[in-house]
């Protein structure tokens, strides 16, 4: 010991820094993000991935200078910690990993608030404890890391050592898919590690400028060919709503276990179970979203192409061209088009992708009288909000399309206790317990909005539309639900809580339920069906509830599906009906029409190929 301390070698430090990075992704890898292990190599992959990524990383600190900085290593370790800190929480509710595209749009995924100190735990202080060490022991007199000198030699080979490192782990994968069906965040996590899917994510962010730059009417045509080969039946219900107003009413995080179930022997909808006896059900329909939640909802339904893997595209794509719902309403009836949100007409672009879309009119926050007391968590009631709402719709000229869109059933589920119409649940988790509470007022609030338009002459000639938006009970509290339903939880029952209602009412027409599986790309096809329009020659992947095939597979944003027989999901082919897990083969026919719809939808948004086709005029009308 000298009066100045240890002399510490720089590789020591470097690579006990290192080894703490490593040992906390590989915890969280395992146990934070629980990804789908099925064999010994993804245990392997998750375990040596991160490697070469960190060495690269970390290493930042030491390969351009002469002396190891302290400063530059904990600054490099708080970036990267962050970065994993905010995989993991972002995990708990989306069961997703950040993008860039999701970091440019904070905001719209609630910024810091209640949604995110709700997903905070008190053990997630251990994600820090290696900085605060290495920076103690920078203060003390164990270390002086500012003496060390580190060779140019030594530099260069540790750089060529970590690239060597860092390739092989890419090139483990076996997957086929991997880099052209990116949208499977999971499969690249665990292929090349976190810190490798965000270098490669940071590179295709690169790529709707460049596709845009790029494409010509011929990338339009495979797509028009893919189209061609499907196109929906005709039954006697076309046209039954012919020149109807048209209500859509977007129910915030509400999943179809609600449907006719009791807590504590009380309804949690008790209105929605008396609607569904006079009105077309479709029970299995399935939340298609991605991380642009309520916005990828919206543009389903508007448009019947599948969301981004990443980003919301209302505000990726907000200037593109689209044949929207609303384009072709008016081109077969001059319907007059509104959306109403009690919320800044800034989040999730609106005010700019409304317009874009075709809306005649936005009504938003601004024009909400908004109070302290009318309002919790993000915004005002449901109930003051479609009282308000109907006020607006008196104003509009018919036939009109009105979207309704709810605010109160919204994640961490808060509500006022003089609020509340139902006892909370009684399970272990208090997300899924006040979840109850929130349903049933939003149930409340839809009762009374039907009974206002009733008083003031606006149901009869009105077909409503009334789809959960999303799920609201993520993965992360699903055994609590589980718990709270007597279901023993399972790969099998995590896709049925998928399933969203879909509830189409006309007044005056007897009910069905529907159990053909389907997801909210098939709302648009199957409310033109009903209103008696044809759109054939428009490039849309939903298909008509009323005459889907029940083996077409329902696609989800991650790559995986769901048919009357078989369920994919995170790598895994299983028997719907049995739960039993099968060989993949029995699923290969479908992944390939999974990889197909998804990479053609992609090309139609980043490309920007609706400008190319025949219908581009619409956008002008």
């Amino acid at each position: 010991m000298t009066k100045k301390g240890i002399r510490v070698t720089p590789q020591l430090l470097f690579l006990f820094a290192c080894a703490c990075m490593w040992l906390k992704t590989v915890i969280v890898s395992f146990i934070g993000f629980d990804i789908a292990i099925h064999s010994w190599f993804d245990a392997l992959l998750l375990i040596v991935n991160p490697i070469g990524s960190l060495l690269l990383l970390v290493g930042l600190s030491i390969y351009f200078t002469k002396r190891l900085h302290v400063k530059w290593l904990l600054v490099i370790m708080i970036l990267v910690t962050g970065l994993l800190y905010g995989d993991l929480l972002y995990y708990r509710f989306y069961i997703d990993y950040v993008t860039v595209s999701i970091l440019f749009q904070f905001k719209n995924v609630g910024g810091i608030g209640p949604s995110t100190f709700e997903l905070m735990k008190a053990w997630d202080l251990l994600l820090f404890v290696d900085v605060l060490l290495i920076a103690w022991l920078s203060k003390s007199s164990i270390i002086q890391p500012q003496e060390i000198s580190v060779h140019f030699k030594k530099r260069f080979i540790s750089f060529s050592i970590v690239l060597l490192i860092l390739l092989a782990g890419l090139g483990w994968s076996q997957s086929p898919y991997l880099f052209s069906a990116s949208y499977n965040r999971e499969e690249m996590v665990k292929s090349v590690g976190p810190y490798n899917y965000h270098l490669y994510d940071i590179v295709m962010g690169l790529r709707p400028t460049i596709d845009r730059a790029v494409a010509t009417r011929v990338d339009t045509a495979k797509i028009e060919e893919y189209m061609a080969n499907h196109q929906d039946e005709t039954t006697d219900l076309f046209g039954l709503a012919k020149g109807k107003n048209i209500v859509l009413i977007s129910m915030e995080s509400t999943q179809n276990f609600v449907i006719n179930q009791k807590v504590n022997g009380r309804e949690i909808t008790p209105f929605l179970n008396d609607l569904i006896k006079d009105s077309f059900y479709f029970n299995q329909i399935y939340d298609q979203t991605a991380q642009g939640k309520t916005s990828d909802s919206e543009f389903m339904i508007d448009t019947s192409l599948y969301p981004l893997s990443g980003g919301s595209v209302f505000v990726r794509r907000p200037s593109n061209t689209f044949t929207s719902l609303q384009h072709l309403l008016k081109e077969n009836g001059q319907y007059y088009s509104a959306s109403f949100h009690g919320n800044d007409p800034s989040f999730w672009n609106r005010d700019k992708m409304y317009e874009n879309l075709g809306y005649d009119r936005f009504f938003s926050k601004q024009d909400y009288e908004v109070t302290d007391e009318n309002s919790v968590n993000y915004g005002i009631k449901d109930i003051p909000f479609f009282e308000q709402s109907v006020e607006h719709m008196k104003t509009m000229p018919e036939p009109y399309l009105a979207k309704l869109i709810t605010l109160t059933n919204h994640f961490p589920f808060l509500l006022d206790e003089n609020d509340q119409l139902i006892a909370m649940g009684n399970t272990d988790e208090g997300v899924v317990n006040r979840y109850v509470t929130t349903v049933r007022y939003q149930d409340e609030a839809i009762k009374r909005l039907f009974q206002t338009l009733k008083d003031n002459g606006m149901y009869e000639d009105t077909v409503f539309v009334l789809y959960g938006d999303h799920y609201g009970i993520s993965k992360k509290y699903e055994s609590a639900l589980s718990q709270m339903l007597g279901d023993e939880y399972s790969p099998i029952n995590h896709i049925r809580y998928r399933q969203v209602p879909v509830i189409i009412h006309i007044p005056g027409e007897g009910g069905e339920t529907i159990a053909v599986p389907g997801g909210e790309v098939d709302i648009r096809p199957t409310l033109l069906h009903l209103l008696g329009i044809k759109a054939e020659d428009t490039i849309s992947f939903g298909r008509n509830l009323f005459t889907r095939s029940a083996n077409h597979p329902v696609i989800f944003r991650d790559g995986g599906f769901v048919n009357d027989t078989y369920i994919f999901q995170d790598g895994v082919c299983y028997n719907k009906t049995s739960g039993e897990q099968l060989d993949h083969v029995a699923c290969e026919p479908y992944q390939k029409n999974v990889h197909d719809e998804l990479g053609l939808s992609d090309d139609i948004i980043y490309g920007d190929l609706l400008r190319f086709t025949s219908r581009k005029d619409l956008k002008k009308r």
